[in-house]
């Protein structure tokens, strides 16, 4: 469905299907500094070791950045986000196992190093939902649109639930549902899929918003009526070559149009 001019055609549309991190609430921050923390003690540990050892080291010499995280982490879920990252720096870990402690030198226990590193800082200071997509949000559920969280993380009831918004929505499919569905991860569009299954909503006629490349890349990739790009850092380009029908900077720019349109219709 291609939108309007100024915006989607919510007459048209049935569900939204919103992803968490950088969409409703600024946890992707959160997640950054985790991710941050994890592999540059990973990468200056292994520095370490390699020097130890006589090698040169140079996997393990160039800090991991945000762009790294963009690159080869955001919206994937957390192993695949640990394996892509050591790949683009030639680095091979045995995958493991999820059942790993976070001390094991493997994808899966580095990936469960980064989950405690994130719980400690949304333990500490909690998190609070972006203002523009809580107006969005409550202007939705005023209209009757069904709602959803899909999530690539396995912590997004917990971040739901310190926002205080836990209840605002009718099913929430993060990593650990994922899991249990036996469903591949973003770009693929099947964590989408489910979410609208469970709405009882044609994909036709739902809405995916994401922040994320493999997000808007989902989105596109499942044929859902509308994908929105929100531009926290992806870039507004990046977004739209990968799927994105519409970008805007936050969710509060879609209110006007969602208002408009329900005074045309009373």
């Amino acid at each position: 469905m291609t939108p309007r001019s100024g915006g989607p055609d919510w007459a048209h549309l049935d569900a939204v299907l919103f992803d968490l991190d950088g969409v409703i609430t600024p946890t992707a921050e959160v997640h950054m500094r985790a991710w941050s923390t994890m592999f540059n003690d990973f990468l200056a540990a292994r520095g370490r070791q390699d020097r130890q050892d006589g090698q040169a080291g140079q996997d393990a010499q160039a800090p991991y950045t945000d762009e790294d995280y963009f690159a080869h982490v955001d919206g994937k879920p957390r192993y695949e986000g640990v394996a892509a990252f050591l790949a683009s720096r030639g680095i091979d870990l045995p995958h493991g196992d999820p059942s790993d402690g976070p001390e094991a030198e493997t994808v899966c226990g580095l990936g469960n190093r980064k989950n405690d590193a994130f719980g400690e800082v949304l333990a500490r200071d909690g998190v609070e939902a972006y203002p523009g997509s809580v107006d969005l949000l409550e202007r939705l559920l005023e209209r009757g649109v069904r709602v959803a969280i899909v999530s690539s993380s396995a912590n997004a009831p917990d971040v739901l639930r310190a926002a205080g918004l836990l209840d605002r929505f009718e099913t929430v499919v993060d990593g650990r549902v994922a899991k249990e569905q036996g469903l591949p991860g973003k770009p693929e569009p099947d964590t989408y899929l489910y979410a609208g299954r469970l709405l009882e909503t044609e994909p036709a006629r739902a809405v995916v918003v994401e922040d994320a490349i493999s997000g808007v890349r989902a989105g596109a990739a499942g044929d859902f009526g509308l994908v929105i790009g929100v531009d926290r850092g992806a870039g507004a380009d990046a977004l739209r070559e990968n799927g994105a029908d519409l970008v805007v900077a936050d969710l509060a720019e879609l209110v006007p149009g969602l208002l408009a349109e329900r005074e045309a219709t009373a």
